[in-house]
């Protein structure tokens, strides 16, 4: 499996560069799926000839996963205990119809809810962009947001705030958050939006690609499971966002 470093600028303020690898062409079944390579794209074929259920599992969090994950979303003075995390395989369609393996990081408790959620969002070919570990940005938000990945599992506080997020317990999912970002209004009336550059897509009454609103399949299945959604906050909005207590 050949792997192309791209390049990941971040915004000015941050001053701050990483290097992302992301497999680009799939190999055999028995390499690229059962050694899972996070983005590859592969065949309805070779996933069929794997075992779709063999495509959307959990597992503990390994020494070599525990490794990767340390002091970035599990940080030094994370209070969740490793045995508690969950790691998972996804299987995801990407805007173009190409299937894409994914990963993600959850609770114990909501592991088998969000197997079910996403292998129900694969057979309805559910456009999720990128679903990759935040570690892979350093376990900053703001840059895997700029790049549409989807994640779960990070251990920070609410922006701006000093208690923990749903994140922190791995019981909060962040869905294609480019195109449905964070929104909240200032008290001079202006709009705090996150991130920054899916500022156009506050704008709900709009029509666009990746769009959370309730008449979607996310949403709908996210509550089906006992999920709520950041959209139907009041005192904000938080359209990427699912958790659950």
């Amino acid at each position: 499996m050949m792997l192309i470093y791209n390049k990941i600028e971040t915004v000015a303020a941050l001053n701050a560069t990483f290097l992302i690898a992301i497999p680009v062409q799939a190999n055999t079944p028995s390499n690229t799926l059962s050694q899972w390579h996070v983005g590859a794209i592969v065949s309805y074929e070779e996933v069929k000839t794997f075992g779709v259920d063999k495509c959307f599992t959990q597992h503990y969090i390994d020494s070599a996963l525990f490794k990767r994950i340390y002091g970035k979303s599990y940080k030094h003075n994370c209070s969740i205990k490793r045995d508690e995390l969950r790691y998972l395989h996804l299987l995801h369609y990407t805007i173009d119809g190409s299937i894409k393996l994914g990963e993600m990081i959850c609770h114990k408790d909501v592991a088998k809810n969000l197997i079910n959620i996403f292998r129900q969002l694969y057979e309805a070919k559910y456009p999720i962009e990128r679903m990759q570990l935040i570690d892979d940005y350093n376990a900053d938000d703001i840059i895997s947001m700029n790049h549409n990945n989807t994640t779960c599992f990070n251990y920070r506080a609410v922006a701006g705030s000093k208690k923990l997020s749903n994140h922190s317990m791995g019981k909060a999912v962040d869905i294609n958050p480019l195109y449905n970002p964070y929104v909240k209004r200032r008290a001079d009336g202006s709009y705090k939006i996150s991130p920054e550059t899916g500022r156009k897509y506050a704008d709900r009454s709009r029509n666009f690609k990746y769009k959370i609103d309730k008449d979607d399949l996310a949403y709908r299945l996210f509550t089906k499971y006992g999920f709520r959604w950041g959209g139907n906050y009041r005192s904000l909005k938080d359209y990427q966002h699912f958790e659950k207590y």
